[in-house]
């Protein structure tokens, strides 16, 4: 077994690990990142890529106000284009109680200075031209949201982490973390090799909950399944996310650059565990559910489906913060918005390493907290 040190030990490649390693590597710490496969293998590389910061809490709205400033500026700092694009979230309401969820997360979200509105239904389709406003009340409208790239923004993050002397090594299992006298002392991978670090950080998406248990701590993680499809690229149609919250609906956006449309749902019921198999259930609500909002996409053809993970939290929130074992962190628990929060929480995260404290404070998202104060826009 070779022996190795650090100021740091990262456990976890996408963008959540990344972001946290890039910005203590600023901070002049040398980081080892460890990533059991390759760089957003997880939950990262199968996200569709929407960042918004229309949610219902305070503290989540703050921390995507502050990831919205990273991704406009990452080409400054990183130094690579991420195919930012902000054409906006649309949030649609058919019925008078998802208008009133909506009113009263407009009324939190605009005292944190977000410029958000709900608009009418003919709003709504001047937002989104060919929309179909047929039992549509009216939506949440936010035109600072946008998009990027998941694969450019977390490989632009590694590689200015290497570039400033820390290390990346991919497959590459953690298999152990070892503890002594309440403090965190080692990690063991499955290559054989035990990196010596004060500081361990758990950012391992959905496999938190099972990285925290070997440091006999209890990360409330769980993995569920989701779906999502990419269509041929066709000629620009849609500027927004679109979201629909019924129980039947979808939430899809447009890539700016390409011009292929992604999109998703949660599944009613939920599909608990790890899985990326993919369902003919979806590949046919999918596209029926996208062509009932807007009908001119019934002649485009679906090119691929794949699956992947929301790594959720009992109350949907992030989890962030020190352990009951000192020196060991956790960042996880993104609950299906890990990339968007990915540059905030990054940039927090190390803050909270380096210092001792975040300059926004996190104290929310501990992993001690009652989980009691669910998020209404998940």
């Amino acid at each position: 077994m070779s022996r190795k040190t650090a100021d740091a030990v990262i456990v976890g490649g996408g963008i959540i690990g990344a972001a946290v390693g890039y910005h203590l590597a600023k901070a002049g710490f040398k980081v080892t990142l460890l990533e059991k496969k390759f760089p957003c293998a997880g939950s990262t590389g199968r996200c569709i890529g929407g960042i918004r910061a229309q949610f219902s809490h305070e503290l989540t709205i703050k921390v995507m106000l502050l990831s919205i400033k990273l991704f406009q500026n990452f080409k400054e700092e990183v130094g690579d284009d991420i195919e930012w694009y902000a054409g906006g979230y649309l949030f649609l309401a058919f019925d008078e109680e998802r208008k009133r969820s909506f009113l009263k997360a407009i009324e939190i979200q605009r005292q944190c200075g977000l410029d958000v509105a709900f608009v009418s239904a003919d709003e709504c389709a001047r937002i989104v031209p060919g929309l179909n406003t047929e039992g549509l009340i009216g939506g949440a409208w936010c035109p600072t949201d946008g998009q990027a790239n998941p694969f450019k923004v977390t490989f632009g993050y590694l590689k200015r982490m290497r570039d400033l002397g820390s290390k990346v090594y991919t497959e590459t299992e953690v298999v152990g973390i070892n503890i002594n006298k309440g403090r965190v002392v080692s990690v063991v991978t499955n290559r054989g090799d035990e990196f010596f670090a004060p500081v361990v950080l758990n950012a391992a998406g959905p496999w938190a909950s099972e990285v925290g248990r070997m440091a006999g701590v209890s990360v409330p993680v769980t993995p569920d399944r989701h779906e999502a499809l990419v269509t041929e690229a066709v000629e620009r149609c849609l500027d927004p996310m679109l979201v629909d919250y019924r129980s039947d609906g979808c939430y899809f956006l447009q890539h700016y650059g390409t011009g292929h449309i992604i999109g998703c749902y949660t599944p009613v019921p939920l599909v608990p565990g790890y899985r990326l198999d993919s369902s003919d259930e979806f590949i046919t609500e999918m596209p029926r559910r996208m062509i009932r909002l807007l009908p001119k996409l019934s002649s485009v053809k679906v090119l691929r489906q794949w699956a992947g993970s929301y790594e959720m939290s009992p109350d949907g929130n992030p989890i962030c913060g020190r352990t009951s074992i000192e020196g060991y962190f956790v960042a996880a628990g993104m609950s299906g918005h890990g990339f968007m929060f990915g540059p905030a929480i990054g940039k927090l995260m190390a803050e909270m390493i380096t210092t001792g404290k975040s300059t926004i404070d996190l104290s929310e998202f501990r992993l001690d907290r009652s989980f009691t104060k669910s998020e209404a826009m998940r």
